[in-house]
């Protein structure tokens, strides 16, 4: 329908027609005159509700109904003419003036057809040279092939080759450049001209055409194994500390579980210093690998400690710097907390009389971890009357340790665990007035005082190994501190 001017003046039939200025006249003279305020369309925008408005909107149901029943219908198909498919000058000049992606041939402007002077070749032309490079993946011979290296050839590196490294000392991946020349048959593969590969981290390997034969040229890459150091203060986490001096992901993370058999890493303050050895290979060529960890050390603070390894009859420990070894087959503190109640006889805050204790009380808020004491295997781990939810744990053929009273039980009837692993929660079941974890420990089946049985054992280096130890260390200490020489993968 029309819409109002901006006067608001509808333009519709005669109406319109003598407000344009264009007198009516004849039948439509009398009809404007008598219907002078009668508007065939009126305007759906405005005078919404009115009868005018429900006129207006009936009228165009009308309209559109109407052109519905005069359609010929949606299932019936317009029928048109197909131009004849082009051919020839004319296909061509078409595709030369067409648009299309450069991938299908496009071309801009218009482009002759070819005539008689145009020759075909009889042949297509080939690279005088052909370079490229293919992965080792654990067949050498295979990899050659791959190449378009005709077999010949590629037997004859694969000999060259396995006289210099070992066959199983190529490393998965290692990447062979090799250039081919040109055949003089197409029904031949193309010779071989020229193969280089990294044999080893030290050694470049070089097989080249000299005089029509192959001859295998061994180049070696000079290494240099000052190892690296990284110092930095711990500041408020070790790990992004060190992470940010430089020291690789997988360094820091070996560098604090070294820390943690000897001292807890959390109680390590802000300013204390960190000192971080890796072994380090660098090639002439700028290639850098690292090797393990080598020393850790904590210095400027209370917990001042250096740590290296030190290998004894083809088994490697690590000694502090007196040849300290770690503590090992010692209990462990089964749960972080104050001792509230002793072993032995006491009143009973339940039962109300007094009776054996058998064992301390560790008062610890509810849910907090239970650990091992010690390696063993779980005898029972289940429901035991007044213990309430209750662990055994079997470490050897004397002794025996039990966890009472717990919220949470992480381990089954027969699970190995190891010493420090978690295996429960501190709880509030059985016979308990409140959060506590109640630990035994047992002698050839019988209760004995936790707080009176140490396993703690010390190795000690002496004589020639204290002394060969304590030159390591010197010779570590030695090296000259490079902050962010390596930057790993995930940098």
């Amino acid at each position: 329908m029309y819409l109002r001017s901006d006067h608001g003046e509808g333009l519709s039939g005669g109406a319109a027609s003598a407000r344009a200025g264009v007198p009516p006249h004849g039948f439509a003279a009398r009809l404007a005159e008598r219907f002078a305020d009668f508007e065939f369309a009126p305007d759906l925008g405005s005078r919404i509700g009115s009868l005018t408005w429900y006129r207006g909107a009936a009228t165009c149901v009308g309209l559109i109904t109407a052109a519905l029943l005069l359609a010929p219908g949606f299932e019936n198909p317009i029928y048109g003419s197909v131009p004849a498919p082009l051919s020839g000058a004319e296909w061509d000049a078409t595709q030369a003036q067409a648009i299309k992606p450069i991938g299908m041939g496009s071309a801009t402007g218009v482009q002759v057809a070819a005539t008689n002077l145009v020759t075909p070749l009889t042949d297509t032309p080939e690279r005088p040279i052909l370079e490229g490079s293919t992965k080792y993946t654990g067949s050498l011979l295979g990899s050659l092939l791959r190449s378009g290296m005709g077999k010949t050839d590629a037997n004859l590196v694969e000999q060259l080759v396995t006289k210099a490294v070992a066959s199983d000392g190529l490393q998965p991946g290692t990447l062979l450049d090799y250039t081919l020349g040109r055949r003089t048959d197409k029904s031949q593969p193309r010779p071989l001209e020229k193969l280089e590969m990294r044999a080893r981290f030290d050694l470049k390997l070089e097989v080249a055409r000299n005089g029509g034969a192959l001859s295998l040229k061994q180049i070696p890459i000079a290494i240099d194994r000052t190892p690296l150091r990284i110092q930095g203060t711990i500041g408020a986490s070790l790990y992004r500390s060190a992470r940010a001096a430089g020291a690789p992901a997988k360094a820091v993370e070996s560098y604090i579980r070294t820390l943690a058999t000897r001292i807890p890493v959390s109680r390590l303050d802000s300013g204390c210093k960190f000192d971080i050895i890796l072994g380090q290979a660098r090639a002439e060529t700028g290639e850098v690998q690292l090797g393990n960890l080598m020393y850790a050390g904590v210095s400027g603070c209370a917990n001042k400690l250096q740590l290296a390894p030190f290998e004894q009859g083809g088994k490697t420990t690590w000694f502090d710097g007196l040849g300290r070894g770690s503590t090992t087959g010692a209990m462990a503190m089964p749960a972080n907390g104050r001792i509230s109640s002793n072993f032995g006889m006491r009143r009973h805050p339940i039962l109300g009389y007094t009776r054996m204790h058998k064992g301390i009380d560790i008062a610890a808020p509810w849910g907090s971890p239970v650990f091992a004491a010690s390696d063993g295997v779980v005898k029972f781990a289940g429901r035991a009357s007044g213990y309430g939810s209750l662990i055994r744990v079997v470490h050897n053929a004397t002794y025996g340790t039990g966890y009472a009273h717990l919220s949470r039980i992480y381990v089954r009837n027969g699970e190995r665990v190891r010493r420090g692993q978690r295996i429960g929660a501190v709880g509030n079941e059985g016979l308990s007035t409140g959060p506590h974890l109640h630990y035994e420990l047992y002698r050839n089946g019988v209760p004995v005082n936790p707080r009176s049985v140490s396993f703690a054992s010390t190795q000690q280096l002496t004589g020639g190994d204290l002394g060969e130890f304590k030159a390591q260390i010197s010779r570590l200490l030695a090296v000259p501190v490079g902050h962010g020489a390596v930057k790993d993968a995930d940098d």
